[in-house]
């Protein structure tokens, strides 16, 4: 799909701003998505520093990766020549979209516990409206499996990060006086207005990393092969964050020799612009004004 065949986009773009998140069905074509799995499998047969299993030691794989510093020659052709960075630059209303990194997810193997309740931005230096996480499973995932937003929680606050602890999935990463402690969504789900769809490959859901949200268990006999790109506009700022500005969960604390740009902006200046010339800049395409 390109951008204009996206259907009323202004008022997907209302949606994402409102919400903080938004469903938008067969956004992938054919060719996208044979290349979003091509960059899934390469980054599985490619470990980066970032590699590792999440809530280790509990039942079946449930394994991630992310912010792979030598990724990008391998998604180039996703990010630079189909419609991926378009949507981010529609939702953002603004021309000009870089890549933060990616990351991929598996789930297989037996019944896995949920992903815990969540925001990302609490572990990345930055803020600002023009911050998206483009979602899309390779897998057909139905609406009880898959992933959960509490919709409007993108406009504060920001809670206490999880610290994906696999014995206490209430732990948080951080001092208990720095920020307020995650909602116990899951013992009063009816409080919270809950949106999660059915995804089929092809569809894809985009979300503010300030939106609180967390994974559905998955079965056994079920897999759930998703791929996850993190993309920032020009309303994009540093931000102060505990433990020196990175967290050291997920990875994004892992010796990669300082080489992702990640590193060199945890310890910008609070406010300032979020940009580093090693983000690759996707719109304008490279060589367009």
């Amino acid at each position: 799909m390109n951008m204009s065949e996206l259907a009323d986009f202004a008022t997907l773009r209302a949606t994402y701003r409102n919400d903080g998140v938004v469903f938008i069905p067969a956004a992938l074509n054919e060719n996208a998505l044979r290349l979003a799995e091509a960059c899934f499998y390469w980054t599985l047969e490619n470990p980066g520093p970032g590699a590792g299993a999440v809530l280790h030691g509990t039942p079946g794989t449930f394994y991630q990766d992310q912010a792979n510093p030598d990724a990008f020659p391998a998604y180039r052709e996703l990010l630079c020549d189909t419609a991926v960075a378009d949507i981010a630059a529609g939702l953002f209303d603004c021309d000009n979209v870089w890549l933060m990194y990616e990351q991929i997810w598996l789930k297989e193997g037996a019944d896995t516990r949920r992903t815990p309740w969540h925001q990302d931005l609490p572990y990345l230096p930055a803020e600002g409206d023009d911050l998206a996480v483009l979602w899309t499973s390779l897998d057909a995932v139905d609406k009880a499996h898959s992933l959960e937003f509490v919709k409007g929680s993108h406009r504060g606050p920001l809670y206490n990060p999880s610290a994906f602890n696999p014995q206490d999935t209430s732990a948080n990463l951080f001092d208990a006086d720095t920020w307020p402690a995650l909602p116990d969504v899951d013992a009063a789900p009816h409080q919270f207005p809950i949106l999660s769809w059915a995804i089929e490959p092809g569809d894809v859901v985009v979300f503010h990393p300030a939106t609180l949200h967390g994974g559905a268990a998955t079965v056994a006999d079920k897999r759930r092969r998703t791929l996850s790109l993190r993309f920032f506009g020009d309303d994009a700022r540093c931000a102060a964050r505990p433990h020196d500005g990175m967290a050291n969960v997920d990875g994004l604390k892992h010796d990669d020799g300082g080489r992702h740009p990640l590193k060199k902006m945890a310890l910008a200046e609070p406010g300032t612009l979020f940009r580093h010339p090693e983000f690759p800049q996707l719109r304008p395409r490279p060589g367009q004004s």
